[in-house]
């Protein structure tokens, strides 16, 4: 049985964004953090990081963050929208009105 390699998600708030490193590429998941909200606007994984659930984990990240900081969030980013359907413990996160 073969290792799957771990990966590690760093947060980059001067940047806006989670990232991980992996087979000299990066993953990103960008974010706008604000007073209130925390707004997910894109996710990019690297066609050769595909399949490794490198997205998913920046997803769980960033949404872990928010529900750390008590901020709402607005999943403009399909691929996070995505995971709150996916994983309804999320669900009560997302800003009044927002659909996901």
């Amino acid at each position: 049985m073969e290792e799957s390699p771990s990966y590690t998600v760093i947060q980059l708030p001067e940047k806006g964004r989670f990232e991980v490193h992996a087979d000299n590429q990066v993953a990103v998941l960008e974010l706008m953090n604000l007073a209130d909200k925390v707004v997910f606007t894109h996710t990019e994984v690297p066609l050769a990081l595909e399949g490794k659930g490198i997205g998913s984990m920046l997803a769980k990240a960033g949404l872990e963050f928010a529900k750390a900081e008590k901020k709402a969030v607005v999943p403009l980013c399909p691929f996070v929208a995505g995971y709150i359907r996916r994983h309804p413990e999320y669900q009560e996160l997302v800003l009044d009105g927002y659909y996901y």
